[in-house]
């Protein structure tokens, strides 16, 4: 009675994987004629297909304390976000700007990553200055450029998220709109945090690429940071906020004012959506 069942097994052990071959076989003969079928697919491009951009002038209205000697941040963050939109239709192929402000009106935070969202914009802009507190010794000697993506950072890494976030008290109810953060509690941070951004990868390259361009022309380095803006946390595309300067420092402050500046803070970004545009379609 062994025998029998020993035969019967090996019996089905063959069969089995008789049909595994075979079906391995048809498989592989049918994937090969598929591909044969289908044309590999371009890498798409900017030139492809309309590239979107969102183009954030920071603050504005009631939202605009923010001051250098001569100059107000909000007044110099349309003033650099209207040139900027202005450059990047005219030197990319088939790009659109659409922007969160052309006045000095008061747009919410929420307001306008959400524009973003709703046109499925292909990269979001924030245009912000710099600035130390009034009370702090030696803030006009503080100087440089950054460029920040959301996330967590450190708590005591916060100083640039608490001010740029405190436009969120403007705003009626926020705490509603903004699950219960409050933008003078760094360990709110935790809340922002939580909002997953799952272009992070593309949105620190984009970053990168512009503290590079900043750098080519002398402009010193503070680097790309990770921090809990609330303007950038539920963006639903590679969404960057860059600080072009220190409107607190007199000599950054002359310069984001004049027109070479500008046009040479325009040059940088620009530049660098248009080699991210190449870096995304190669990798």
């Amino acid at each position: 009675m062994r025998y029998p069942f020993k035969s019967q097994l090996s019996f089905k052990i063959i069969f089995t994987a008789f049909v595994l071959f075979y079906s391995c076989a048809t498989y592989g003969q049918t994937d090969s004629t598929v591909k044969q079928l289908v044309p590999t697919p371009k890498p798409t491009s900017f030139t492809d297909k309309p590239m979107l951009i969102v183009v954030d002038a920071g603050h504005g209205g009631q939202d605009g304390s923010t001051r250098g000697l001569f100059s107000k941040e909000k007044d110099v963050a349309l003033q650099v976000a209207l040139l900027l939109g202005q450059t990047i239709e005219k030197e990319i192929p088939n790009s659109k700007v659409l922007y969160t402000r052309t006045e000095d009106v008061f747009i919410p935070l929420y307001e306008r990553i959400d524009m973003a969202n709703r046109v499925h914009a292909d990269l979001f802009i924030s245009i912000h200055c710099n600035s130390m507190p009034a009370s702090m010794r030696g803030r006009t000697n503080v100087r440089g450029v950054e460029t920040i993506v959301s996330g967590s950072g450190r708590l005591g890494q916060q100083d640039v998220a608490i001010r740029e976030n405190a436009s969120i008290l403007l705003e009626k109810d926020y705490k509603d709109k903004y699950e219960g953060y409050n933008p003078n509690d760094p360990e709110s941070f935790i809340i922002m945090s939580l909002m997953k951004n799952a272009y992070r990868r593309q949105s620190i390259k984009l970053a990168t690429l512009i503290q590079q361009q900043y750098i080519s022309n002398g402009r010193i380095d503070r680097g790309v940071k990770e921090q809990s803006l609330a303007v950038l946390a539920k963006a639903g595309m590679p969404a960057v906020l860059t600080e072009i300067g220190f409107i607190s420092n007199p000599e950054e402050e002359e310069y984001i004012n004049s027109e070479a500046g500008r046009q040479e803070i325009v040059h940088n970004i620009t530049s660098a959506i248009m080699e991210y545009n190449k870096e995304m379609i190669v990798n």
